[in-house]
């Protein structure tokens, strides 16, 4: 499930060319803090998931909400 929702949050991602010196601007609107800045897009492209990965799995562990994406939920269930 968490594949499938890291992949559903990547597809959300926009990505610009910067005028200032051509490098790549990516980010997901969804998740506030979430973008990269790189060289190529590729580049760009793998850091945002890098980065995604990071902010998912931290919220995750401090037991904090993620956004629900594409009818994806990760809500943290209690184990008895």
């Amino acid at each position: 499930m968490l594949l499938e929702y890291v992949q559903a949050a990547l597809r959300h991602a926009r990505y610009e060319i910067l005028a200032e010196d051509g490098s790549y601007y990516g980010e997901i609107p969804e998740f506030n803090g979430v973008y990269a800045n790189a060289e190529t897009l590729e580049d760009c492209r793998d850091q945002l998931r890098e980065v995604l990965d990071g902010w998912v799995l931290f919220r995750v562990h401090k037991n904090l909400p993620v956004p629900a994406i594409d009818g994806i939920d990760l809500a943290i269930c209690e184990v008895a």
